[in-house]
């Protein structure tokens, strides 16, 4: 992790992200600023090479964006993950993420079908021409004044996909600058306002995107898997002072 965000994020023993664990299959609730997986630099922790230390055989079954908090899982032998694997190619993995959205949404199943380019280096665009087919049903939850929970259902598993699929229904998740999402401060939501002097100098309430993988269900070898994994501490802090000052 980044100096900087080292002192935003102290992270916790492996074991204590486990929210399930059995021969075959350990679920980890991932907290935000650690990425799933090895970079190119390879120099950062991340979830893989904890898991390793954990279980030799570990392999992370899929992925989430580093900011992103929630639920991954991990197989703990080759036939597992292949199997995990077939599930989420197939489309048979349900996953349901959480997200606060700028602006007040009515969205009531609303399917978002708009393909997604790859276009390297962590950049993704709409691009119907040469996308590869992208498909999201999103819910809302919650109403604020200024702001949104949302319930977000991918379909597919692009890159960015819930990201960059609310940002076309000028939805944008707080936080997330690279699609126009703005951070939540204090000062905006209270009813007593802070001072500019002191506004200049506030830090956001998160200082991430607010996305959260909530709830994930899925069958391998004729049983039954479904895990919930709650809200880490800044997403929690921002819904509840949501509830306090914008309700």
């Amino acid at each position: 992790m980044q100096e900087s965000e080292n002192r935003l994020f102290k992270f916790p023993k492996f074991q204590d992200l486990i929210i399930f664990e059995d021969d075959n299959l350990i679920v980890i609730n991932k907290p935000p600023f650690v990425a799933s997986l090895d970079d190119r630099s390879g120099g950062e922790v991340n979830i893989l090479r904890l898991a390793k230390k954990y279980h030799a055989d570990a392999q992370v079954c899929h992925r989430l964006d580093k900011e992103t908090s929630g639920i991954l899982l991990i197989a703990k032998n080759p036939e597992t993950y292949r199997l995990v694997s077939i599930e989420f190619e197939r489309r048979r993995v349900n996953k349901v993420y959480h997200a606060v959205i700028g602006g007040t949404h009515t969205f009531d199943n609303l399917l978002v079908d708009l393909p997604i380019l790859n276009q390297g280096n962590k950049n993704v665009s709409i691009d119907r021409a040469n996308g590869k087919q992208a498909e999201t049903i999103f819910n809302s939850i919650q109403y604020f004044k200024h702001f949104t929970l949302v319930e977000c259902k991918p379909i597919t598993g692009r890159m960015h996909q819930i990201r960059i699929h609310l940002a076309t229904q000028h939805a944008a998740i707080v936080g997330d600058s690279m699609y126009r999402g703005k951070p939540v401060f204090l000062s905006q939501i209270k009813k007593r306002g802070f001072t500019m002097a002191k506004e200049q100098e506030e830090l956001p309430i998160m200082k991430r995107f607010a996305l959260h993988a909530r709830f994930v269900n899925f069958t391998i070898d004729g049983k039954d898997y479904a895990f919930e994994a709650p809200y880490p501490k800044d997403f929690a802090t921002l819904v509840k002072l949501l509830e306090k000052f914008d309700s």
